[in-house]
């Protein structure tokens, strides 16, 4: 998602007017696409099992097994045919209303570099294998793609109201590091977490986060970290849901509603929560 704080205000050099750029798929080195390679199959060694079947599906469809960094305008001439949606290349982050427009248009914002072979476990900014790997399979789902089309149009009006931060919550905990259930267990489909060996496995069986169904205003109450593990992940009980709330749902009273509430910690259980997991917060506390 966009930063809060921009070094340009206007697009740069070579970008045009809306902030795309070309992929420059041609550019790519044998390096980058093995860096490629070598991040898809750590993650489809972890994922069967853990992933929603939604997102396993997606990555099927866009057939992004094929080996090497996908070429944007293939990738899209697939995706558009199952949801309408496009990935459109952009230099790095982008301003808010960059961002949400392109969303609510059915157009996925995604860098295109790639990490270097020895930044495989972290990198602060997204780049394309989080941007293409976490998050476009699940635009190949009908209602996820309505899902942040609705998001897109919500972060426009959010803009309008002051209310960005609490909107960019939301995000944070379904689009980024969102659970769902699914089958009797809970499975992983939010970006951050599917493209990250690490954050794979601590979402899930890790004892120390809380997992916690994800309520609307509560959700956008609490804080988040962008360094390190979640200490709470939110729980949704399906992708029909998640659609529902979001379009059923003015946002502007609950806007109105929790403007003077406190801000709910990262690790916090408040008495009304409904539980999966009451975390132990060891990891956290070993971090201290």
């Amino acid at each position: 998602m966009a930063s809060e704080t921009h070094v340009l205000d206007r697009p740069p050099a070579g970008a045009n007017a809306d902030w795309t750029i070309p992929q420059g798929w041609e550019a790519y080195s044998a390096e980058d696409h093995a860096t490629w390679d070598t991040l898809y199959a750590r993650q489809m060694a972890l994922l069967p099992g853990r992933a929603s079947d939604a997102f396993l599906r997606g990555l099927d469809a866009l057939k992004l097994s094929e080996s090497g960094i996908p070429d944007f305008e293939e990738l899209s001439d697939r995706l558009e045919a199952l949801t309408g949606w496009r990935v459109v290349a952009v230099p790095g982050l982008v301003p808010d209303d960059v961002f949400f427009t392109h969303m609510a248009n059915r157009r996925f914002v995604a860098g295109n570099f790639i990490r270097r072979p020895d930044q495989l476990d972290y990198l602060q900014e997204p780049d394309v294998f989080h941007d293409v790997f976490g998050h476009v399979p699940m635009l190949a789902d009908p209602v996820f793609a309505d899902y942040l089309a609705a998001y897109g149009r919500g972060g426009l009006r959010a803009l309008e109201l002051g209310s960005l931060k609490q909107l960019a919550r939301l995000y944070w905990y379904t689009v980024e590091f969102g659970l769902v259930q699914e089958a009797g267990a809970l499975r992983i489909y939010g970006a951050g977490i599917v493209s990250s060996a690490s954050e794979t496995r601590f979402s899930l069986d890790d004892p120390s986060p809380n997992r916690i169904m994800l309520d609307l205003a509560r959700v956008m109450r609490t804080d988040y970290r962008i360094d390190d593990f979640q200490q709470t992940y939110f729980v949704i009980p399906g992708f029909d849901e998640l659609l529902r709330l979001t379009v059923e749902t003015d946002f502007a009273p609950v806007y109105d509603a929790i403007r003077d509430e406190r801000e709910i910690a990262v690790d916090e259980v408040l008495p009304e929560d409904i539980v999966v997991t009451h975390g132990t917060q060891d990891y956290a506390r070993s971090k201290v």
